[in-house]
């Protein structure tokens, strides 16, 4: 997919923030600091709409970024990271739950994870939660660039195997260094926006 147009509209902390234009939606989730902000501006060509931070827990909001006027990435706050209260923490608990529940143009979620690292508690309660609200998700494994060649099959595979990845489940393994892995994000994104 070609981007031309990509701009934040609005970052919003409830259901009557929501852009109300029923485009349809694919959400972003993954641990604080796993680079969901790199993949997305890897995807769209562009260095920082998406604003990439070296301190984790910084996306505190639900931010709609509207793509060729057709869809929206929905970035959520990153999770899993300890230096947020756990008052905060239940804040985007409920603020996500809202959103993952109620939004019908939601169309599918990329859980974003570390290629290198075994998926996280977290993680995989991540997965089972999108799961459990019947939502298909494909797992964005970054940071490809960082394994040897030689051992990346054995990495995707462990990843595959931690999620108990469901069959119409897709793991991508990725790199916003160097790129792999974009096309075939964008061919299964695209898939979805048209369902």
């Amino acid at each position: 997919m070609k981007v031309t147009n990509a701009e934040i509209v609005i970052s919003a902390v409830s259901q009557k923030q929501y852009p109300g234009d029923m485009l349809p939606e694919i959400a972003l989730a993954g641990r604080s600091n796993v680079g969901k902000s790199s993949f997305i501006n890897k995807l769209i060509n562009r260095k920082n709409l998406a604003r990439t931070s070296s301190k984790p827990g910084k996306t505190q909001t639900l931010n709609f970024y509207k793509i060729n006027e057709g869809f929206y990435f929905v970035d959520v706050p990153g999770y899993g990271y300890a230096k947020v209260s756990k008052k905060e923490r239940e804040k985007w608990g409920g603020m996500m739950e809202e959103y993952f529940t109620t939004r019908e143009t939601l169309k599918a979620a990329i859980l974003v994870t570390d290629l290198r690292h075994e998926p996280t508690k977290d993680d995989l309660q991540m997965y089972d939660f999108l799961k459990y609200h019947e939502l298909p998700v494909i797992i964005i494994a970054t940071k490809l660039d960082k394994i040897p060649k030689n051992k990346r099959a054995q990495h995707v595979k462990r990843t595959k195997q931690t999620f108990e990845v469901a069959p119409d489940d897709i793991v991508i393994p990725f790199s916003s260094e160097t790129g792999e892995g974009k096309d075939e994000s964008w061919s299964i994104i695209s898939h979805y926006l048209k369902n």
